[in-house]
């Protein structure tokens, strides 16, 4: 895998919508004013709840653990004057199992956090980030 990432947004109406790419995927549409697609804010909580429900999956699979269904609900603040970016972010990983013990996914969201959840690491310093989970027996 390559360390060097690119995407492309084009600027598409006579406001600020925009169509998004990234290699080979089907574009996206970015439109903070009409609300005729995502906004930049929506696809950064998409991305760090992606990013964090990715890596729990694979640590608990990595353990032999049954992981059967995964959620992840990622909700933001944002701050009341300009620049409107969060000042926090809360998560909840809702997890379908029938052998994830409670220690074993506090475990694995601390790794996560700590160290192998690379949206998670590039914005906790600057962002508070809380999060819960449920785990449903199967």
């Amino acid at each position: 895998m390559s360390n060097n990432l690119t995407v492309t947004a084009d600027l598409i109406n006579d406001k600020v919508k925009f169509s998004g790419v990234s290699r080979y995927n089907n574009e996206i549409i970015i439109d903070s004013m009409d609300g005729d697609g995502y906004t930049p804010l929506e696809l950064f909580l998409m991305s760090l709840a992606t990013c964090s429900g990715m890596t729990l999956a694979l640590l608990l699979r990595k353990m032999n653990k049954n992981v059967s269904e995964l959620k992840v609900i990622a909700s933001g603040e944002r701050r009341e004057t300009y620049p409107t970016y969060f000042k926090s972010i809360h998560l909840i990983f809702e997890l379908a199992s029938k052998d994830v013990q409670t220690d074993e996914i506090e475990s694995t969201i601390k790794l996560m956090e700590e160290s192998l959840c690379p949206v998670w690491n590039m914005v906790k310093s600057n962002v508070d980030i809380s999060c819960e989970y449920k785990i449903i027996c199967q």
